[in-house]
């Protein structure tokens, strides 16, 4: 199993049994739930993770100016990657 898709998995479980045990969601076919839940968040991680491949490219094409500016990397890498996804329409 990939390591998306474990995260996945466990971030699923853990929504899914923290809203069944509050009895916030009423669910018939608990498998199923936990499926698409899985698969939803599998997605999206991935999207992210291309969003951040993206960001980490735009700014190695300006990295020696980065560089020489004393620019602080992490900064403009969430500008990057929050710029990036708004122009996707993806919320982080």
């Amino acid at each position: 199993m990939h390591r998306r898709e474990e995260i996945a998995a466990r971030v699923s479980d853990a929504i899914l049994r923290r809203l069944i045990t509050r009895r916030l969601l009423e669910v018939k076919d608990e498998g199923k739930a936990r499926a698409t839940c899985q698969r939803i968040l599998a997605e999206n991680i991935q999207i992210e993770e291309e969003i951040d491949a993206a960001a980490r490219e735009l700014l190695q094409t300006h990295a020696r100016d980065i560089r020489e500016k004393g620019l602080d990397y992490r900064q403009l890498f969430a500008r990057a990657k929050g710029k990036l996804a708004r122009d996707r329409g993806f919320v982080l």
